[in-house]
């Protein structure tokens, strides 16, 4: 799975890398342990608001939305906690993620992420990254709920929301975990990010195009754990456990 994630790219340069448009909510500002259910900026593509009226088509957005998908059916947003990943087997399949996956596809961009890797007496946390230090455009997909409780003219009355597409890990980062995030290459973003068929076919063979992510994993601070820790230093690279342990002697 993919629980905590690194993006402290500001938002001009986000705007540059994926050619935004329009620019969509708060700036949630860098994060160095991005955790479920906070703020977080994706790369979407829609209509704008009032677009039928001007007859403007579709425009590519970077937006703020809460981490963890709440589907447009749920009696709450409370579930959206535990729905921060989805399954690349049955993302297309599973009534959370079938509709998403045909209309409402995202991009998450993020420097990298953190993994924990069971080890005698513990887990040992690892920064996955690109090696030439890119961004990363990790395949999401958005969901809009509408809260009831508020009033017509709440701007808080619908919640955007998002989650992250996982597949089978494979290599070097199969022996930290068994999921990783599925990475879209720049080549397939505009695909990717172009819902206009609203077929969750075209998403699966798209999934399908895509191409197993190239990541390099060191060990970092166990201190990427309390969510509270939210710095550089946690992606700076840490002894270890053999090498902490002969330092220990």
């Amino acid at each position: 799975m993919c629980g905590r994630y690194v993006n402290v790219a500001a938002s001009s340069d986000l705007v540059d890398e994926f050619d935004v448009e329009e620019t969509v909510g708060d700036d949630p500002g860098p994060s160095w342990n991005v955790a479920p259910t906070d703020p977080v900026r994706v790369i979407l593509q829609r209509q704008p608001r009032h677009a039928e009226a001007t007859g403007a088509g579709a425009v590519r957005q970077l937006r703020t939305v809460r981490w963890g998908l709440v589907p447009s059916w749920s009696r709450d947003s409370k579930g959206g906690a535990r729905m921060i990943n989805a399954r690349i087997e049955t993302v297309t399949e599973k009534p959370a993620f079938k509709a998403a996956a045909a209309r409402r596809r995202c991009l998450v961009p993020a420097l990298g992420y953190y993994e924990w890797q069971k080890a005698d007496g513990g887990k040992v946390p690892y920064f996955l990254h690109d090696p030439d230090g890119q961004l990363l455009a990790m395949a999401g997909l958005y969901e809009l709920w509408r809260d009831q409780a508020l009033a017509d003219d709440d701007p808080n009355r619908w919640l955007w929301s998002c989650t992250i597409i996982t597949q089978q890990a494979t290599d070097l980062l199969g022996e930290i975990h068994d999921r990783n995030p599925v990475v879209v290459p720049p080549e397939l973003r505009a695909e990717w990010l172009d819902c206009s068929s609203d077929d969750v076919d075209a998403a699966a063979r798209l999934l399908g195009r895509i191409p197993e992510a190239r990541l390099e994993p060191y060990v970092v601070s166990s201190a990427v754990g309390n969510v509270n820790n939210n710095g550089p230093e946690l992606i700076e690279p840490a002894p270890a456990p053999a090498e902490q342990q002969r330092l220990e002697l």
